[in-house]
Order: C-alpha cells, then structure tokens, then sequence
C-alpha cells in the first residue's frame, strides 16, 4: 500500500518533541539505523521505496500489514536528513520503566546535555563499552530527537535512558561510588577506578552542575597532554569515550 499524503504530513512532524510526546511515536531514519532498531520497540509503520523493498522481501514480508510504499520524493518531505534515506521507520515511545537496581552496574549520569548528536553518541559508545543504563537529567536533551536517533546507529536497543532527578537517585544509592569529570579531579590514568559506579558527565557549555558537584566523591580529570598546549576542553561524547576506556581497562 503505498502511504498517504495526510499520514506522510503527520510523520514530517515528528520531529518535533511536542508532537512526539502527543502521539508516543518517534521516527527512524536510514537503512542502518532501521535494521538495528526494528524489534526493539513496537513498529507502527515501515516506510520505503520499492527498490529498498525489492531488496530487502525478509523485512518486508515479516512486517507486510504495516508496510508503506513511498517515493523518494515523499520520503524527502518526511525525512529530516539532508540526504532522505530510502526507508524510514515510525515506532512507539515505549513507556517509562521503574529504574532498576544499579548498585552492582556502571553507569551514566547525564547532567544536562544539551546536543542530540552528543547524546546519540553517547549511547553509542556506551553501548560499545558494556553500559546498559543512562541516567539523564530532565532538562537533558530529548532521547528521540531525530538527530540523537541517528547518533547512535542503532545502540537505542541495547542501552536504556532514564530521565530522573539525578541528585535523588544518587542520595537513594548511598555507598555507590560517585565519579565526576571535573578540572581540579585527579588524573584518572593514575586513579584506581571501581567496575561499578555513577559516572557524572556535564553540560556541554557549563560542565557539572553545582548541585551535582557536590555529590561526587571521587572527580577524575582527563590530562592534557601539555598543560600549556590544550584547549579549553574536551567535547562531551569526546570525554565519555575517554572516560568509559579508562574504566574498562582497554
């Protein structure tokens, strides 16, 4: 069945949070992203060309009463890349779970990040690190942003985001070890780090908040490799890959 104007409209305003929020639907966007993602939430439509359907009949046949045929041209107008990919994918915003048990696990404490492909980047090399669980602030950038989608290629389905009050999950978990990324820590290539933990990461203009500041017990720096040759500061996603290497081991 090839897709409507009127359905085609609605799924170009997607993009928007307020929208998404609305309707509890997000979009998907390219090949990559779809093939990983497809399976982990519940698949409202599957959206492609003929071509990417001809070649792709194992999808297609699976989820045949939800697929819509479009052209390029109506894929461009639903699409928020500049290049449209040739299938996209309209799933439901699953519901909030109950925060589990962290005490035992890694994980990471967002603190007010404000870039999507920051945060899509994030999830990503989270993903590649072992670490299941975000914990995000809620002023913390939309996880379905379309560009933060994108960012992660696909890791949404391994890591789960959690939008909550930081400084309360943090005093609930008391004996957790609190890491922080701060400018006066100590050098954490010469720290012995914990398998588990909180990790703190900032904002990406304003870095940890003074409330969250004062709950880490243990601020790790990323050393420069000259003190007088540096910039101001690592990106975000940057310094997470930095950090979660370092803690892993690798």
């Amino acid at each position: 069945m090839e897709i409507s104007k009127t359905k085609a409209a609605f799924y170009s305003t997607l993009s928007s949070k307020k929208v998404r929020n609305k309707h509890g639907m997000f979009i998907v966007e390219g090949e990559k992203c779809v093939t990983d993602t497809i399976g982990a939430f519940e698949l409202v439509n599957l959206i492609a060309t003929k071509k990417w359907a001809e070649s792709h009949k194992y999808i297609v046949t699976e989820f045949s009463a939800l697929f819509l045929e479009a052209t390029p041209e109506v894929l461009k107008k639903i699409s928020s890349l500049s290049t449209p990919p040739e299938v996209i994918a309209i799933f439901r915003i699953p519901e909030e779970d109950t925060l589990p048990d962290i005490s035992n696990k890694l994980v990471l404490a967002l603190d007010g990040i404000q870039d999507p492909g920051n945060l899509g980047t994030i999830i990503r090399t989270a993903d590649w690190f072992g670490v299941d669980i975000i914990l995000a602030s809620k002023d913390t950038v939309d996880v379905y942003n379309p560009k933060t989608i994108q960012s992660t290629m696909g890791s949404l389905r391994r890591v789960k985001v959690y939008y909550t009050s930081l400084p309360e999950v943090i005093r609930k978990n008391k004996g957790v070890a609190i890491y922080g990324t701060l400018l006066d820590g100590v050098d954490m290539f010469k720290t012995e780090l914990s398998n588990n933990g909180i990790i703190v990461m900032g904002n990406e203009g304003n870095g940890i908040s003074n409330e969250m500041r004062g709950l880490i017990d243990h601020p790790l720096l990323i050393p420069p490799y000259k003190d007088n040759s540096h910039g101001e500061s690592l990106n975000v996603a940057i310094a997470t890959a930095i950090t979660l290497a370092t803690f892993r081991n690798c």
